[in-house]
């Protein structure tokens, strides 16, 4: 079954039981009323009942006391019987008495209403025509019973009768040669069994016509409820064939489930399509990444090949050029493939590339990077100052010092390698807000931003004309110089433009 379907059977079925019981209870409690309003009237019957002479005729139940009983105080009484009752539960005399309203003739005693008349209870004409048929009343049956009336159905159980039983009235004791000592007053339930009988009508028929009517409106409403996922729905399955920037349209009333459910679809539906660009974008970053391993790694070993195949062929006449090119390309692929080898094991993170953390100042660093400088191109002017100016001074770090080393000689290295012979270099170390900071910083051409930000991928070579001859390298350099800082929880922060030079600055935790 549908959703809908479903809500729509759950809704109607508790319409249903909640009718039901609602109607129960009503039911309930208006034959609860008005059968104390027939005890009511029967007391009132029964109390005149038992101070009747055995004697006095009675015309209908308001002739039982004329002038004291109306007919409207007896608008529940549509049938009235009277017994009275020897001491062992014999019936002495017995008659019914319908009301003025019954269409039966009234003030005519049944036949068996003759004085006199006795027999078993429930077993007089009375009860065999209609009457109720009341267990043994005897003396003692009797004054347990008075004055709560009960129930009693007719010897053919066709009709329900509410019985009272009460005993002799004391001022007639002695009267009627003694024989009566209870009286039996039963009026017939069909007033109030006909009036709960419309009542339960009425509701069962108001109850199925409001049932249905509110089905259908619920039908309709639930089907309203649900077009927002309806839209979520179509919206999955656009996306499903390929359309991932579709999203859920905007659902009125943000704090209710269906608001909260789109809400929350199409922030998992932008996280999905973020993850699948990173996705796309990761896999052509590896397939540029293979395509540059395989240019960088066929330059050296078409090379060598090339020159074995001169030798074997003995086309060299001098082999000792050939021999050098080979070593050469030889000590340039090995180099190649440690550097490969080594963003491997910083990508695998762990223990992959266990460092030999120690505490050191990265003072020494920057003298060292230095001496380098003025080793490598003596014609530039080299600074060591703090990291943005005045004297330099102590950064204390736990670091790897052959890794860092090797960080700052790759930062020295592109100084020379990338700027103009005689560019000026300034070397910075110290700390700042806690960290410690060494900056290598040149006065060189500089950057633009799409160069700044590609700077540390890799093989990216911002200057893509430049061989390997002339100085270029495999574009390797910053990207391992960036995986070795952030081995040792720091960071490299790149400041350049255009025509202003370019700095980089190596940001780590410092200790104490």
């Amino acid at each position: 079954m549908s959703l809908r379907a479903r809500l729509l059977l759950i809704t109607s079925a508790l319409l249903a039981a909640g009718s039901l019981l609602s109607g129960s209870v009503l039911v309930g409690v208006l034959r609860t009323s008005l059968t104390d309003r027939v005890d009511q009237q029967l007391r009132a019957l029964g109390g005149l009942a038992r101070i009747l002479p055995l004697d006095v005729p009675a015309q209908s139940p308001a002739g039982i006391a004329p002038g004291r009983v109306s007919s409207a105080d007896l608008d529940l009484v549509t049938d009235l019987y009277v017994a009275f009752l020897a001491a062992d539960g014999t019936i002495v005399r017995e008659t019914r008495l319908p009301a003025p309203s019954s269409s039966a003739p009234s003030g005519t005693p049944s036949p068996s209403a003759a004085p006199g008349s006795s027999g078993a209870p429930g077993s007089s004409g009375a009860a065999g025509a209609g009457g109720p048929e009341p267990p043994v009343l005897d003396a003692d049956a009797v004054a347990r019973r008075d004055p709560r009336p009960f129930d009693a159905e007719s010897a053919n159980g066709a009709r329900q009768w509410r019985v009272l039983a009460l005993s002799r009235s004391p001022i007639l004791a002695g009267r009627d040669d003694g024989r009566v000592t209870g009286v039996v007053v039963a009026a017939s339930l069909d007033a109030v069994k006909a009036t709960v009988g419309r009542l339960r009508a009425a509701i069962v028929v108001t109850g199925a016509a409001l049932l249905v009517l509110l089905t259908l409106a619920g039908w309709f409403a639930i089907s309203a409820g649900l077009r927002p996922l309806r839209r979520i729905e179509d919206t999955a399955a656009a996306i499903a064939s390929g359309e991932m920037s579709r999203r859920v349209p905007h659902v009125q009333g943000q704090n209710t489930e269906v608001g909260r459910l789109s809400a929350s679809l199409n922030g998992m539906l932008g996280q999905i399509e973020r993850a699948f660009e990173a996705r796309a974008e990761s896999e052509a970053r590896l397939r540029r990444f293979v395509a540059d391993v395989s240019h960088e790694l066929r330059t050296p070993l078409f090379g060598i090949k090339g020159f074995s195949e001169l030798y074997r062929m003995g086309g060299l006449a001098d082999a000792g050029p050939a021999m050098a090119r080979i070593e050469s390309e030889s000590g340039r692929l090995a180099r190649l493939v440690e550097d490969l080898l080594l963003l491997a094991r910083l990508d695998e993170g762990g223990d992959a590339l266990p460092l030999d953390l120690a505490p050191m100042d990265l003072r020494t660093l920057a003298a060292d990077a230095r001496l380098d400088l003025r080793a490598l191109a003596p014609d530039r002017p080299v600074e060591l100052t703090g990291p943005y100016g005045g004297p330099p001074a102590s950064g204390p770090v736990l670091g790897d010092e052959a890794r860092l080393r090797q960080v700052v000689s790759n930062l020295v290295g592109n100084v020379v390698a990338h700027t103009p012979a005689g560019t000026p270099v300034r070397i910075g170390v110290g700390t700042a807000g806690g960290e410690a900071v060494l900056v290598v910083e040149d006065a060189g051409p500089g950057l633009t931003d799409e160069q700044a930000g590609r700077a540390f991928d890799r093989f990216y070579r911002a200057d893509a004309s430049r061989s390997r001859e002339d100085g270029g390298g495999a574009g390797l350099g910053l990207a391992i110089a960036w995986s070795l800082v952030a081995a040792h929880g720091g960071r490299v922060e790149l400041r350049t433009s255009p025509g202003h030079g370019a700095a980089f600055s190596l940001v780590f935790p410092a200790v104490t």
